[in-house]
């Protein structure tokens, strides 16, 4: 058990002069004989520095009775770049000192960290000096606080000791991608990785390329973490990287710590947008980042992101991996289905988004009118479709608070629009016995339907769908309406399996395949029924179709293909 010190104000004159401690059996002096001229003989090495007009950060080790603060404090005035933090945990004496107060004035120049925990401190002094462009911090150490608390303010001077030494932030801002000659080297890629599918089509890309990438795992999709950053730091000091990746802005906090601290580590993010940008970024704040490339599946949403003020936006769509979606040659084939989907209903996922967004009644009144709406409607954004056509509950829309809300309504009008428009083009399909494969919800709602139909529960996308594809004659696929223009995962893994697609049109696809020879493709619901019937009596076709959207997976649609784009315009911009 430490013991916890007692002390005894030194007071002249009503003034406080000294503080004796009283630790134990020892009795201690802050100052003693020597007086104030003890205290302020920690700055004697760092006056001469101070007289300059450089960037410094300095860092007290204890307070103390503020006369080492005020040798310090004049300098503030013809130095802005010049900022102070005073680390001390002893709560107790600086009530008894008012140190704190006295220089409350300076409060915009100095950081006063009172974490009892060594390490929480020296986090807090790093964030500091991250928003300080990485200064190298110079100690300042009252030899009296070592008697209080040798260990804790001994580990405090020896770790930013070592960081004025060592310089950690010079360290960091290495050339990327390029070696010393000048010439390009293969890129080192850091992958911050969470639960999202895609990160392990990413990684084997990567090794089939010979392509060096280190994982940094989040536990919960939250960036600013202690422990994170700590990672973090770490890993570009020791892996290198030339850019650090993610996809949809996963690991990305909110408040902008993460672009903050690339951009001072002068190390570039790839951000790989899967799923609709608009219904992500209005959550980050620091949205604008010259170290930033926002890369998106949709080349719909390129024009929306550049006028967010992202300087670099690359289009990148889908692809497939191969050898998990691997080619069933037709003599091993033996379908068990005429036709099969497989996807989500949106029924939970709307009432889930419903409830989140507590709504006021002018709102959800008419929500599956506005879906229907915006589902045929040429916009991509549910709140530029509201400005134009729904004047009359816009008002409402921007009046939701807080933006969560808002997030939560744009969703549900995306979602209902979906299961609106999937539930039109699958009833096509009901009187030919499709196989539907996902949630519940298709349960409740084909429940009247007296066409036959099976229903199969979700597939794991890595162990169960690969094989499941060349079960059915042909895969039928409607698209979510988060992505007008864009194409989905479904048109480029059917084919990788030599399996037939029939699929809604999207003026994407004919950037991807050729129409009729390599991609078969409806543009209203009522148009199934004809191209189903067709296609189950035109096995040949089906084959023919199929094997040709195969060889042109292989040649320019895998993620190695995909990989291959995002580190060219990597290394565009930043080598």
């Amino acid at each position: 058990m430490p013991n916890i010190p007692t002390y005894l104000p030194i007071l002249q004159n009503g003034n406080l002069t000294d503080v004796h401690v009283l630790l134990g059996k020892r009795r201690l002096s802050m100052l003693g004989p020597a007086g104030p001229a003890r205290e302020c003989a920690i700055t004697a090495d760092i006056l001469p520095a101070l007289q300059t007009k450089q960037a410094q950060l300095l860092v007290m080790l204890g307070a103390g009775l503020g006369h080492a603060l005020k040798k310090i404090t004049p300098y503030l005035a013809d130095n802005p770049r010049l900022f102070i933090a005073i680390a001390d945990k002893e709560a107790a004496l600086l009530e008894l000192t008012n140190v704190k107060e006295s220089f409350k004035k300076f409060s915009d120049r100095l950081l006063w960290v009172q974490e009892p925990s060594a390490d929480k401190a020296l986090d807090i002094l790093t964030r500091w000096q991250m928003q300080h462009d990485g200064v190298v911090m110079r100690p300042l150490l009252n030899p009296f606080y070592l008697r209080l608390d040798r260990e804790y303010y001994q580990k405090l001077h020896q770790s930013l000791s070592a960081n004025a030494r060592f310089d950690f932030w010079s360290k960091v801002r290495y050339r990327k991608f390029r070696n010393r000659d000048g010439s390009l080297h293969t890129p080192r890629i850091l992958l911050i990785t969470s639960r999202y599918f895609l990160i392990g089509e990413i990684q084997d890309a990567c090794r089939k390329m010979e392509i060096p990438f280190q994982t940094l795992t989040l536990e919960n999709d939250e960036i600013a973490q202690e422990a994170f950053i700590k990672k973090l730091l770490a890993a570009v000091l020791e892996f290198r990287p030339d850019f650090a990746l993610t996809l949809n802005h996963l690991g990305v906090d909110k408040e902008g710590v993460l672009t903050d601290l690339l951009a001072r580590l002068e190390l570039p993010l790839a951000s790989w947008f899967v799923d609709n940008p608009h219904l992500i970024l209005h959550r980050y704040a620091n949205l604008s980042s010259p170290w930033t490339v926002i890369f998106t599946w949709d080349a719909d949403n390129v024009p929306s992101l550049c006028s967010m003020n992202f300087p670099h936006v690359v289009y990148l769509p889908l692809a497939t991996t191969p050898e998990r979606f691997a080619f069933v040659k037709k003599e091993q084939r033996t379908p068990k289905y005429n036709i099969s989907f497989v996807g989500n209903s949106m029924v939970y996922k709307v009432a889930a988004r419903m409830k989140a967004a507590a709504l006021p009644k002018k709102l959800l009144s008419g929500y599956r009118a506005v879906a229907a709406g915006f589902a045929e409607s040429a916009e991509r954004s549910v709140a530029a479709y509201l400005a134009s056509a729904h004047k009359d509950i816009a008002p409402d829309y921007e009046s939701l608070t807080p933006p969560e809300r808002k997030l939560a309504y744009e969703t549900m009008i995306t979602w209902e629009a979906t299961r609106q428009y999937r539930a039109k083009c699958i009833e096509k399909i009901l009187p030919f016995n499709p196989v539907l494969v996902g949630d519940q919800g298709w349960r409740i709602t084909f429940k009247k339907n007296p066409s036959p139909w099976r229903y199969r529960p979700e597939l794991s996308y890595y162990t169960e769908l690969p094989s499941f594809y060349p079960l059915s004659r042909i895969n039928f696929n409607c698209t979510s309406k988060q992505m007008k223009g864009a194409v989905n995962q479904r048109i480029f893994d059917v084919p990788a399996t030599g399996s037939f697609v029939l699929t809604d049109w999207r003026e994407q696809m004919e950037r991807l395949f050729e129409p009729g020879k390599e991609i078969v493709f409806y543009k209203e619901p009522d148009e199934i029924p004809e191209l189903v019937s067709y296609y189950l009596e035109h096995a040949a076709q089906r084959h023919s179709i199929a094997l040709a959207a195969h060889q042109r997976i292989l040649k320019e649609h895998t993620y190695v293909h995909r990989m291959n784009t995002l580190i060219s315009a990597m290394q565009h911009i930043f080598s």
